[in-house]
């Protein structure tokens, strides 16, 4: 009899989300959700909820260190992220400890601003996220604020201006999913650059409020379905159908007064 193949071990970095809907928290309920065996290194605690941040307090950057030692030293990663990372120094313990360690597949999130523009990168950061963290990263996935400020561009605010700063970022060295969802219209427009190709992912833009922490589940998502999948293609369109059924039953859930999370339980969880 043959023995059943045992999910993959994926790697959340990232920050904490009390109210469940973004970071560690969320990244941990989509890896569940798509048959990954989540595990984590916390590189900061923030203090927020539905309607923003209130503040962060950050672990010593030799604490990260341990944790990614211990980690990375016994359990065998098959795909790793990164989300909130917070300062320079924290971004180069981190890639050290990846440098160090056997990390299965990178998707970077470079986090930065939060929905409610509280920063969660310093700006001294952004220069070590792009020199240092970007060229280990398979894949990297900003939304349209993210990558103005990777670029020291202005914001795109349209589909060619668009397409522009995702050729430039592409300059970077990974493969680039650059989410549109910041741009006006009915459709949610991303945009995939692999191997010098790009693909444009339309979807229905859903009409909800609660979208807080959706750049943490869908890189979460392609982190968990990547080891399962064949490529970076089959990867990103179902982990992208995936947060848009996600967000259609978004208002199933009552979390919260302000922007509340998507429905990462949408296909297990009773509908009322």
């Amino acid at each position: 009899m043959s023995q059943a193949v045992p999910p993959p071990n994926v790697l959340s970095i990232a920050g904490t989300d009390p109210s469940g809907g973004a970071g560690i928290q969320a990244d941990l309920k989509a890896f569940s959700a798509l048959g990954a065996y989540g595990t984590t290194v916390i590189t900061s605690l923030v203090a927020q909820n539905t309607h923003g941040v209130h503040s962060v307090h950050q672990p010593p950057a030799a604490f990260i260190t341990d944790q990614l030692d211990n980690l990375l030293a016994d359990v065998r990663i098959a795909a790793t992220k990164t989300g909130m990372l917070g300062t320079a120094e924290v971004v180069e313990v981190v890639v050290d400890g990846l440098r160090r360690h056997a990390h299965g597949y990178l998707v970077v999130d470079p986090v930065m601003v939060s929905t409610s523009g509280h920063r969660l990168l310093a700006a001294d950061a952004v220069h070590a996220v792009r020199t240092q963290l970007l060229p280990l990263a398979d894949l990297i996935t900003p939304n349209l604020p993210e990558a103005a400020d990777l670029l020291g561009e202005d914001e795109a605010t349209d589909e060619a201006t668009m397409l522009e700063q995702l050729h430039r970022l592409g300059e970077l060295g990974p493969a680039v999913l650059l989410k549109g969802g910041h741009l006006d219209g009915d459709d949610s427009v991303d945009l995939l650059l692999l191997d010098g190709e790009v693909t444009r992912l339309s979807a229905p833009r859903v009409h909800t409020r609660n979208t807080h922490g959706s750049g943490c589940t869908l890189s979460a998502a392609i982190t968990a379905l990547r080891p399962q999948r064949p490529d970076w293609s089959s990867t990103v369109t179902e982990a992208k159908e995936y947060l848009s059924a996600a967000f259609r039953a978004a208002d199933r859930l009552d979390v919260g007064t302000g922007h509340g999370p998507q429905h990462h339980f949408h296909a297990w969880w009773p509908t009322p």
